[in-house]
């Protein structure tokens, strides 16, 4: 099979969602879309046009935007601060680029969480919360 092009929403989906560690299937289950046809746009991307409802649930099951599934950065986005916790929560944990996007785009009372442990938790509670498993919950299946 040939390569697919990493300017390709295949090649974006794919690499968004082994960044985030989510198999085709899981993938496939938290958007409502088929396998198959998961399959078939990140792999065959020439073959598929996926339409905007299709782009926003799979942009949705991974975290992100439909824009940066498209490949383009909306001018009006805006620009998040990390944190130091976060940031070192996030190295610690070795989080995918859309998560700490996502974490620290949260807006809080009161404030941000101030320890790695209190964004564990946070980060940890937002995956269970997407019927995801933590990092806990992968040993404790062993």
């Amino acid at each position: 099979m040939t390569p697919v092009p990493d300017d390709t929403v295949g090649a974006r989906i794919k690499r968004l969602r082994e960044q985030a560690r989510i198999s085709l299937s899981q993938l496939a289950e938290l958007s409502g879309i088929s396998k198959s046809y998961l399959w078939n746009l990140e792999n065959k991307p020439h073959d598929k046009r996926p339409s905007g409802e299709t782009l926003y649930a799979i942009a949705k099951a991974l975290g992100t935007t439909m824009s940066e599934l498209l490949g383009r950065q909306l001018l009006n986005e805006p620009t998040e601060e990390i944190d130091e916790t976060l940031r070192a929560f996030a190295d610690g944990e070795n989080l995918p680029a859309a998560d700490i996007k996502m974490l620290a785009s949260i807006q809080w009372r009161g404030g941000p969480p101030r320890s790695r442990d209190r964004w564990k938790f946070v980060y940890d509670a937002l995956k269970m919360s997407q019927g995801l498993d933590t990092e806990q919950d992968k040993r404790d299946k062993r």
